[in-house]
């Protein structure tokens, strides 16, 4: 049998090891190469097949990812893409993936961070249909190949380039598994004209799309949204933001000032009951922005009452005498009711799921510490050809 154990860190192209499937992975697993599932062996001919999907060159480097140092280049973005179960033709996704994560802006070097926040790509564009990702029902949900495996490839290569290792630097308490990407409507977009997540995020001219990555470091499903308009729908949107909302307020004041994003993901069904009542999409945000509010006295609770998060003891007052928060965080009444972002803007709004159901769903965020980070996607010469034939 071949030998399946191996010491030093590889040369990026070295063959490891030839052997059988089954030699390959438990290789791969005891060198903590894999997530613990059986990943595809990265060969040199299926990585060829990865790297037709790219006008870069296989060595060029896309960038330099903590805490390991390691670089970021097309070639091991294409290896873990093999490895994670994708398709050659997803590599343009994948490559702009990584340059959001290699992007300083995001703060990949947070990544294992004790609350244990994983980290949503949400996809614009095209390549959302090309591709065959799923946008309707299931959207958060694995089950088709795009959204699955790229998911799964971004947990891979946090792990095998940047170098978070559970038990090791990967700090997370509990910890969450990898997130599918979740592509947004567009469709429900068109016909509302609302922007998309790109959009917001200044990629609105990137015409073959763009990747938003976030971290959140928990996520739930806002159930049974009731009522035919806005007026109806929006204090339970806004009271949803609130209740899952608690300590991650020290990244709207205190530990930070305005980094706080939360995203609220609407079903069509809703968004549109919304839009039919005259809102866009900002302003939709602003109605946000007023019903999301807790009383003073909780939200400095969050910050060094129930927690040691934000030491000092400093109030709200304290921190809009400091030029730390803005002036409406001020008061003498300890129930004035504060927001919990500092501009309606700051609350991310995407469109997606059952177009038939009334339920929304809402992911808190985790500030500065995996901030939202949005990429363009290039698609090399010859894109439309090279899919039919890697679809034939």
């Amino acid at each position: 049998m071949a030998a399946v154990s191996i010491a030093r860190d590889p040369d990026p192209k070295e063959i490891v090891l030839e052997g059988s499937f089954e030699e390959v992975n438990r290789l791969f697993l005891e060198n903590g190469w894999s997530d613990g599932l059986p990943i595809v062996p990265p060969t040199k001919a299926n990585i060829a097949e990865f790297l037709a999907f790219t006008d870069r060159g296989s060595d060029e480097v896309i960038g330099t990812l903590l805490p390991d140092n390691r670089k970021a280049t097309v070639w091991n973005v294409a290896v873990n893409g093999v490895m994670a179960g994708c398709r050659p033709e997803y590599m343009p996704v994948l490559i702009a993936a990584v340059e959001a994560m290699a992007d300083p802006a995001y703060g990949v070097e947070h990544s294992g961070n004790t609350p244990g926040a994983d980290t949503l790509l949400i996809l614009n564009g095209p390549l959302i249909k090309q591709l065959g990702f799923n946008y309707e029902q299931g959207a958060l949900r694995d089950g088709f190949q795009p959204n699955t495996s790229i998911g799964r490839f971004w947990r891979l290569y946090q792990r095998n380039v940047a170098g978070f290792m559970l038990h090791q630097n990967d700090k997370g308490t509990f910890g969450n598994t990898w997130r599918v990407v979740l592509a947004e409507n567009e469709d429900s977009l068109a016909r509302m004209g609302w922007p998309s997540i790109a959009a917001d995020m200044g990629q609105a001219g990137a015409k073959d799309g763009a990747v938003t990555i976030s971290r959140f470091t928990g996520s739930n499903v806002v159930v049974s949204v009731f009522g035919d308009s806005a007026e109806k729908l929006v204090p339970y949107l806004g009271q949803a933001i609130v209740t899952h909302t608690t300590w991650e307020v020290i990244f709207t004041v205190g530990l930070a000032t305005g980094t706080y994003r939360p995203l609220l993901i609407l079903s069509p069904l809703i968004a549109e009951a919304i839009a039919r009542s005259g809102l866009s999409k900002a302003d939709l945000q602003k109605a946000l922005f007023e019903q999301a509010r807790m009383p003073a006295h909780q939200f400095e609770k969050y910050l060094w009452g129930w927690t040691n998060l934000v030491p000092g003891k400093r109030t709200l007052n304290d921190w809009v005498r400091l030029g730390k928060a803005p002036k409406g965080f001020a008061g003498k009444d300890p129930d004035r009711l504060v927001p919990v972002v500092t501009e309606p803007e700051h609350i991310m709004i995407a469109v997606a799921g059952d177009p038939l159901r009334s339920n929304c769903h809402l992911l808190v965020h985790n500030g500065m510490l995996g901030f939202p980070t949005t990429k363009a996607i290039s698609l090399p010469e010859g894109w439309r050809q090279k899919l039919r034939q890697a679809q034939a």
